[in-house]
């Protein structure tokens, strides 16, 4: 990936992304591509993430975890938010 300007989402994922290895699959993708973050459940069904990187990064990262075929994403809700300089690593939030 190229090193473009740094941003920070807030994605809110819904469809079938709840017992399906979704949270696993962005935090192995996520440590694997330099992106940095969090993951957690929702209680309504929905998967909420903070992903910060590129906007190439996040891009493939939704691109990504929409190919597999357990996970069904109907459609994300994204907003650009401040980024955090001091965050070092992606992780599942509680």
């Amino acid at each position: 990936f190229d090193k473009g300007e740094l941003i920070r989402k807030h994605l809110g994922f819904c469809g079938r992304v709840q017992n399906v290895g979704f949270r696993y699959e962005a935090i192995v993708l996520a440590r694997k591509i330099g992106v940095t973050g969090f993951v957690r459940n929702l209680e309504d069904g929905s998967v909420e993430m903070e992903a910060q990187g590129t906007m190439e990064q996040i891009a493939y990262m939704k691109r990504y975890l929409d190919s597999i075929h357990r996970i069904r994403i109907t459609s994300i809700d994204e907003m650009i938010i401040p980024v955090d300089l001091k965050e070092e690593e992606f992780q599942e939030a509680y």
